[in-house]
């Protein structure tokens, strides 16, 4: 695993003990795995009495680099073993290692679950259907007919409560500006692709 100077620097000061009581430290860990949890706001905030010596900033850091620190364990499907290698490169006793690796197994799952529903893929135009529609205005002094598009572009996703339709009216002149930028893209991307 590799995490960047600040994480590092926050997983260093969350082990030591001068600074993190370990009943801080297990405050911090709990706190950063409700962060991560989809029933995050069912769970009582966390008791803000045994932080009173320690500054907020800390907290904030500390609990951000054991947040990046579990993710990145998920990501990697890192075992006892590296994580325990890793913790103690950041100082972590024997206790604290035991208590970070009883509340990373508790919420693995959970956490693979998660990090598999985010998906790198936004959600893309599956299908186009359109129709052609004329609007007709009448007014005493003139009436005007105009050829007008109906177009939907249906949406798919991983996520399936993303996946969604978008319709909207266009005249055929915004419809042929639409489609020619919709070229210049697709020959944008296919340029980029052969380099």
């Amino acid at each position: 695993m590799e995490l960047s100077e600040e994480s590092l620097r926050g997983l260093h000061r969350l082990a030591d003990p001068a600074q993190f009581s370990l009943k801080a430290f297990s405050a911090v860990l709990r706190a950063a795995f409700q962060s991560l949890s989809p029933e995050q706001a069912a769970h009582p905030a966390v008791d803000g009495t045994v932080f009173q010596h320690i500054p907020p900033c800390h907290i904030k850091e500390c609990q951000a680099s054991a947040t990046t620190c579990i993710l990145e364990a998920v990501r990697n499907n890192v075992d006892r073993a590296a994580l325990s290698t890793f913790l103690e490169d950041c100082k972590f006793d024997k206790e604290r290692l035991e208590h970070f690796w009883t509340e990373y197994q508790k919420h693995r799952e959970t956490l693979e679950i998660l990090l598999e529903n985010i998906g790198r893929a936004p959600p893309h135009v599956s299908d186009v259907s359109w129709r052609l529609a004329y609007k007709i205005k009448t007014n005493q002094l003139y009436k005007t007919y105009r050829p007008s598009y109906l177009v939907k572009l249906n949406l798919e996703s991983r996520d399936t409560s993303l996946a969604q339709d978008i319709s909207f009216n266009c005249s055929m002149e915004q419809l042929q500006d639409l489609v020619g930028k919709l070229k210049d893209a697709a020959k944008s991307l296919e340029k980029t692709s052969q380099m």
